[in-house]
């Protein structure tokens, strides 16, 4: 049996669960079992817990068949412990480094407590980490053992059941069990505490308690589920009447309860106006019937709503909050100032437009920062207009870009009067980036995200963790993600890194990438005339070269030399390059594009129309990888500089041991794969065929229709992903050339 076994409950934390489970498994002590329990988690956190499950045997997950809250599946988890010692932890929080091993000897050398707390400390989305405020109560004084009587005030510390160790044979013999309902640690660690003799405490930080920006925990939701303290706290005292010689604790424990009580009516954002007053009266009558005899009230301002409560003066009650108030809003005028220069500074006619309706059937696209008509807003432009042609669909571009504009599509200049209309009156703002600051998000508009790629590099606030590669404002970066209502995501692994990095209260739509539509539903004539609008020959290869941007070099030097490439695999390939405008301008160079041996397409208007055109696609770390992966052709990773890049910009998984092919890390390696073939191998397909199932897992086809439906026509219904080994993907070149041929 193991030292220590660890229960942690899961319910939507997908974005989560990873680095709560590596920080587990991570530890230098080793000693121990994971119960994870899948509260019945209507998001991937299920499919997460399985896959790390099948790699590390001291994972031993429950699927709960309905969703029970998160007493009762700790209880389910608490069931199946076999270790020596029982720990808590939520699944969006995580152990230090070192923590279990800290914990396994504090509990050694303490002689085996029946309970042992030990520190913690919050972190925050920004980066900071704020410590426990009691922490002076953990010092590690006196007896390595006392009885809360010994030390009373650890009544004081955030009443959690985290941030403690449990002997099982103590918990066993006590039958505590969470009872279900909000704030259903109170029972558990109150009635603990006053139930033991040895306790132990650990002067060390050992969970970090994350505060989710976006909420996700009780204390940040307005419900009526809050009236919940009052059950728990009849719990607490039932358990006082069951034990009589546990009566000491009766007058600290009213005090907690009152303070609980309190704390809930004077906090925003827990209770529904309409119910404070129930709240209030229930609390009250509360108070009369459990105030102990001879209770003192504790002085000063807690003590005047100590008294509010036993009088039941809830309208006294009322107008002191309401001063409180006040005051706050007299401290925030200065804010409130600033906020209205800054909306002076739109302009008056943007403001003279935010009055006015919304526009029901008006939406608003964007692509790459206004530059161009492109990508998943392009694929959904095009949708919309097959599924709901009444609505007016209408992009921004910026005006040096206007002329690029495909016939037929309606341009608003950034910066026009028609712009400004345009975003204040849309019903949808559809983007692949983020709209700029001076965006008024207003009620009843639907921001949807697209975004552009499946990300290797790191994004959002994991680029914290890699200053060299930005100077984003993260703070303003968040503002803007929470006008998103709605976030596309591809497959799996984007969904959990997006949900992390921009941690917003918007849904999740696994749809696949709309824009990838057109490569797994393109037709062999599909794949014909976009060779031949590149002049590609039949029979000739063709090899698409898109290397990704480096933010660490301030100008780009190609890594491949373009005239030893054309020179080496002969006349019959052609390299398609698109990206920057990096290769020289030498007679050589010039002289192969003259030949059609280089053909340069950075300002090809459709990147996938070149995915169809290309034999195979050549790479580094660019998101291109993933999309061309749905046509299920060879794909060269070509890296020479992966330790500088993984370094300096950080990356979601090792490109070297996890590749979607053949890999090369030098310019020979790469010219020897091309010329021999092997890039193209029963090997590299096989990598190819996981990477696919991994990173194409929703782009069956049908993408921008499930957008389509669900977020403009409201549907709920969506047409279901297409089982992988059924779908269908566009032929190669020389698949392509064989059906035309036959036909």
């Amino acid at each position: 049996m193991p030292k220590l076994s660890l229960v942690v409950p899961v319910y939507k934390v997908q974005g989560y669960l990873p680095e709560c489970l590596d920080s587990i498994l991570g530890q230098d002590c080793t000693d121990f079992e994971i119960i994870a329990v899948d509260d019945c988690s209507p998001d991937g956190s299920g499919a997460i817990l399985d896959e790390y499950a099948k790699r590390d045997d001291r994972i031993h997950v429950i699927h709960l068949t309905e969703n029970v809250g998160l007493g009762r599946a700790r209880n389910a988890g608490l069931e199946k412990a076999t270790g020596d010692y029982v720990l808590f932890l939520d699944s969006d929080d995580t152990l230090s480094d070192g923590a279990l091993a800290a914990i396994r000897d504090r509990i050694d050398a303490a002689g085996d407590p029946e309970i042992l707390i030990f520190d913690y400390a919050r972190t925050y989305w920004d980066g900071r980490v704020r410590p426990n405020l009691r922490a002076d109560l953990l010092k590690e004084e006196g007896p390595a053992t006392f009885s809360l009587a010994e030390r009373p005030q650890l009544l004081d510390l955030l009443q959690i059941v985290w941030n403690k160790a449990y002997r099982r044979d103590f918990v066993t013999r006590t039958g505590l069990t969470f009872p279900p309902g909000y704030y259903e640690d109170a029972p558990w660690t109150f009635c603990s505490l006053i139930s033991t003799e040895r306790i132990a405490v650990l002067d060390r930080v050992c969970v970090y308690y994350r505060q989710r920006r976006e909420g996700g925990n009780i204390l940040k939701t307005v419900s009526r589920k809050h009236f919940d303290v009052f059950d728990q706290y009849q719990r607490v005292f039932d358990y006082l009447d069951a034990h009589e010689e546990l009566a000491e604790w009766r007058a600290p424990l009213f005090r907690k309860m009152v303070d609980h009580y309190l704390t809930v009516l004077e906090r925003p954002g827990r209770l529904p106006q309409d119910a404070r007053a129930e709240f209030f009266h229930r609390a009250s009558a509360d108070y009369r019937a459990r105030v102990p005899k001879g209770f003192t009230r504790p002085g000063g301002g807690r003590g005047h709503k100590y008294g509010m409560l036993e009088r039941d003066a809830y309208t006294t009650m009322v107008s002191a909050l309401a001063a409180v108030k006040l005051r706050q809003r007299v401290r925030t005028r200065t804010r409130t100032a600033l906020n209205r220069s800054k909306r002076g500074a739109m302009g008056a006619f943007y403001q003279s437009q935010l009055r006015l309706p919304l526009d029901d059937d008006l939406v608003l696209f964007s692509a790459y920062w206004n530059r161009s008509v492109s990508c998943n807003p392009a694929a959904i432009d095009a949708e919309l207009a097959r599924l709901a042609p009444h609505m007016r669909r209408v992009w921004a571009v910026r005006a040096e870009n206007a002329g690029r504009v495909p016939k037929g599509v309606e341009v608003v200049r950034v910066g026009s009067r028609e712009y400004w209309s345009a975003v204040a009156r849309a019903k949808y703002l559809v983007n692949n980036v983020n709209f700029a600051d001076s965006v008024v998000k207003r009620q009843g508009q639907i921001h949807l995200q697209t975004h552009h790629g499946t990300p290797l590099k790191t994004m959002g606030l994991d680029q914290q963790k890699y200053p060299a590669s930005t100077d984003m404002d993260f703070e303003k970066l968040l503002e803007r993600c929470d006008r998103w209502d709605y976030s596309i995501s591809a497959n799996q692994f984007s969904t959990v890194i997006w949900e992390r990095v921009y941690p917003c209260s918007y849904t999740t739509l696994e749809t696949g990438y709309p824009r990838n539509d057109v490569l797994a539903n393109a037709t062999a004539e599909d794949v014909r005339a976009a060779r031949a609008a590149l002049g590609l020959a039949d029979g000739a290869k063709a090899f698409l070269y898109m290397p990704t941007h480096r933010e660490y070099q301030p100008g780009f030097t190609p890594p491949l030399d373009l005239g030893r490439f054309a020179r080496e695999l002969g006349p019959d390939v052609t390299l398609l390059v698109r990206g920057h405008y990096f290769y020289g301008s030498s007679p050589h160079v010039d002289e192969l594009r003259r030949t059609g041996r280089v053909v340069d397409v950075s300002g090809h208007a459709r990147v996938e129309e070149l995915y169809l055109a290309a034999d195979a696609l050549i790479t580094d770390y660019s998101s291109a990888m993933f999309d061309y992966a749905v046509l299920d052709r060879p794909i060269i990773s070509y890296v020479p500089d992966w330790d500088v890049y993984s370094a300096v910009r950080g990356t979601y998984f090792d490109l070297l041991q996890e590749p979607p092919g053949a890999v090369a890390t030098t310019q020979a390696e790469l010219l020897k794969l091309l010329s021999s073939g092997a890039y193209d191998s029963p090997e590299t397909t096989e990598r190819r065929d996981t990477f696919r199932r991994r990173f194409c897992e929703f782009d069956d086809g049908h993408a921008a229709e499930r957008v389509v439906r669900r977020v403009f026509l409201g549907e709920e219904s969506l047409p279901p992903i297409v089982p992988f080994d059924e779908r269908h993907h566009a032929p190669t070149p020389a698949q392509a050339l064989e059906l035309v041929e036959r036909a």
